[in-house]
This record gives C-alpha cells, structure tokens and sequence, in this order.
C-alpha cells in the first residue's frame, strides 16, 4: 500500500513536459503601432491594410516546452530583449533559454529596447520618443496571453519536413570593394546609381530554407528562413512588413491552417539593391520573386516520421566585446547636447555599452529537429556567418536566424572592419573586430552538441 501510494505521489510530480508526442501549438498577434506612434524613423501617419506580425510556435513533448517567435520589427534588444523572452517563457510553462525572438528588421516598424529606455530615464534626457516601451510591453503581453490560449489546442505533429530552393533576383552583397580592398561604393536596399546596381551579385546565400511540422500529410507550421535585408522602399510613415511579408501572406493564402513564420537570416552586408532602384513596384515583384523560393522549398520538402527524441535544444552563452569607440562618458555627453537622431543612435549604443559592463551574456542557441538544425544569432550579421554554419556541418540541413538581440548593431566579420564602409563603420556597429573568432566558436559548439 506504502508503495503504491509512494508511485501515485511521483507520477503527480512529474513536470508537465515529460517526453511524450510532440505537439505543437501556434500563435499569431498585430504589433501594428497605432497612428501617431514613433517608429524606428517616423511616426505612424497613416495604416495599411497590411499589418505588422508577432508569431511563432510552441513545441511541446520533448522536454521543456521551446518557443521560436518571429516580429516585424526593425530591432529588439537587451533588456527588450530579455522582458520578450522571459515573458513568453512564462507563458509556455519553460525558462528563457529555450525562447528564440527575432526581429525581421523592416523599417517601417518600431524598434524595441528598454535598457536605453531605462537610461534615458535616469539621466532626463528628452527627444528619444521611440524608446518609450508602453506599446512595445502591450504587444508582449498579446503574445503571452496568445500562447496561454493556444496551449490547451497544441496539435500533435506526427512528421517534420525540409526543403530548400535558389531563390533569384533579390539578394545581392551590398559592400563594393575597389582595387584596393577596400569598400568604395555600398549597394543600399534601394540602390539609384545604375552602375553600382549593374556590380557583380557578390557573396549571398541565395538559398531560402523550409523546415515544417506537420500531422500526418497536412502542415501545421512552416518556418522559412532567407538572408537579405527587407526593404523595399520606406519613410512614409506608413508600418509595413515589406517584401518579406508579402511573401509570407501570399504562402498563408495557399494553406489558410498553416501558420507561416519568417525569419531574417545573416543579411547584414545584403541587400535587393542590384534589383531595386526604389521603384514602388519592385515591392510586389520582390515579395513574388521570394514567395516563388518559398513555394519551392516547401514542393521539395522531404517529411521524415517526427518523434520526441528526434528534438533538443542548445544554449551557449557569449560575452561579444564592445567596440573600442565607444566610452559611456562620452555618450552620455552626446546624448545630453546632440538632437535625437535615427538608428544606430547614441542611447542604442549607450545601452549595449551598459549591457557589457553588466557582464550579462547574450545566447546562441540551436534547435535540434532530425538531422536539420537551427541556429539563433544576435545582432545583424555578416552572410559570411550564415555560410560558416553550413560548412562546419555539411552533413546536416543548416538554416540560420539573425536579429536576435539587437544590441549589437551590425555584426561584421574580423577583415571587414578594416575595409572600411558603412556596415562596419562607428554609427553601426557596437562590437570589437574580434567577435568573430568568438561568435564562430559559439556556433560550432551549438552545432556539434550532442
């Protein structure tokens, strides 16, 4: 009897998220700003009929619940960052460390950080309107309440899938090196010139990827990943999830129970600019360019059975050193006599400057699904990146999510820092030139973890 009542006591203290079928449950929220709000340039002057997006998945069934979110947003980060992840944790029941949320980077949209919030605060100073985080912990909440919901309705995924395809005419690398090595021209993301729209593609990953959940012969989720910057055109005034968007809502349309989830990949030196002149056309004529890659990556999904232990999930904390430029008392002193400015601004790199010396790690983490592999990264960075993780496993299906925690600007490789040019410049990026060494040995280890 003992016994018994022993067992009984031990099977009622088993954690929620002991090994069973994987489920997996979505969510879906606006994170639209409403007229007159700041954006990441502008103010919100008029909506469209298009709306910004905060979705992503729960998995369930393979340990702690794991959370991967996706938000049309410019940036979010520090402890934007840390509040958006440890509240949807608290949601799904699991810890921070298995929540992935990335910003797609549009920017028609806001940005999201609240320890620049908190320092401008602390030390008066005015001006820095998009920094104020009402409508930023609004969307937070939606999300929370919105995994809450979705959790009692999760659907068991009985098979996961991969596929992947050559996406064309859209990305290209946006550095032009003269003969010296050194950077003389950048091909912004709508590019005027035509002679440096007319340079070679240059170093891209073309490929968009597709890794989907799906029960029995129907998918239940399909999250793609591509590498380029997602602008169009912008500074209207009008909150717009761009080309990217576009894509993801055509696909949604050919599979209405599907819940598509997009995710910017290492598209920090790419852009559309040798296919855009900016143009308001190229908008859609993008978007279609990047919706046919994500209809052929889906056509040439290859579904394998999907069980428990087929899943893992790996953290690896990273301490990323900050850019030598920069000195917080200098930067307090900037923000005090200098006019609020755009993005990067002085508060963004006051508060990932505060951020180092806390002494508070950032994560790379990767999601295990089979022999495919998803590594999350903070920062925008460098394709370079993206085309080391694949590389380091040849054997496996490797896809990358970038603009993870913002703080860090632009994230370039080791020699491009002494290129020259925008991307690596002092305005753009906040980390030391040997973040590399740092960040490819964080992305090895989560890739080789058991």
């Amino acid at each position: 009897m003992l016994l018994r009542l022993l067992l009984l006591q031990l099977l009622l203290c088993l954690p929620a998220f002991a090994q069973g079928p994987v489920r997996l449950a979505t969510f879906d929220v606006d994170a639209t700003p409403p007229l007159g709000a700041p954006m990441a340039y502008d103010t919100v002057k008029r909506l469209d009929e298009m709306t910004l997006r905060c979705r992503g998945v729960v998995l369930l069934g393979a340990g702690a619940p794991i959370v991967l979110c996706a938000v049309d947003w410019i940036g979010i980060a520090n402890e934007g960052h840390d509040a958006f992840r440890a509240a949807l944790a608290e949601a799904a029941g699991t810890t921070s460390a298995r929540v992935a949320v990335h910003a797609l980077h549009q920017h028609d949209a806001p940005g999201c950080d609240f320890t620049a919030e908190r320092l401008l605060k602390e030390h008066g100073i005015a001006g820095y309107t998009r920094f104020e985080g009402a409508f930023h912990r609004e969307v937070i909440a939606r999300a929370a309440d919105a995994i809450r919901a979705a959790l009692p309705a999760a659907r068991e995924v009985t098979h996961w899938g991969w596929g992947e395809a050559v996406v064309k005419e859209v990305a290209s690398n946006r550095r032009i090196a003269g003969p010296d090595g050194r950077i003389r021209a950048s091909r912004t993301s709508s590019t005027k010139d035509p002679a440096v729209r007319n340079e070679p593609e240059g170093l891209i990953d073309p490929v968009v990827t597709s890794l989907s959940f799906w029960h029995k012969d129907a998918p239940v989720a399909v999250l793609t990943g591509y590498a380029c910057h997602p602008q169009s055109y912008y500074r209207l005034g009008i909150p717009h999830p761009d080309f990217p968007g576009i894509a993801r809502f055509i696909r949604g349309q050919s599979f209405p129970h599907t819940l598509h989830v997009h995710f910017n990949g290492a598209g920090g030196n790419v852009t559309a600019g040798k296919y855009n002149d900016g143009a308001w056309e190229n908008r859609m004529a993008l978007a279609n360019r990047l919706a046919d890659g994500m209809k052929q990556a889906l056509d040439a999904t290859v579904r394998k059975p999907l069980a428990a232990a087929d899943i893992g999930w790996t953290s690896v904390p990273v301490r990323l050193p900050p850019a030598p430029h920069l000195n917080e008392e200098d930067l307090l002193k900037k923000l005090k006599e200098t006019p609020a400015r755009g993005y990067i601004s002085y508060a963004d790199q006051l508060a990932w400057l505060t951020r180092c010396h806390s002494g508070r790690a950032l994560e790379v983490t990767c999601l295990r699904v089979g022999d495919a592999r998803m590594l999350h990264l903070p920062g925008e960075l460098f394709v370079e990146y993206q085309l080391a993780a694949k590389a380091m496993r040849p054997d496996l299906h490797v896809t990358l999510a970038a603009y993870g925690d913002y703080g860090p600007g632009y994230i370039g490789v080791e020699k491009a820092y002494a290129e020259g040019g925008y991307e690596t410049g002092p305005n753009s990026s906040s980390v030391a030139p040997g973040v590399e060494p740092i960040l490819l040995g964080a992305m090895k280890e989560a890739l080789n973890a058991p």
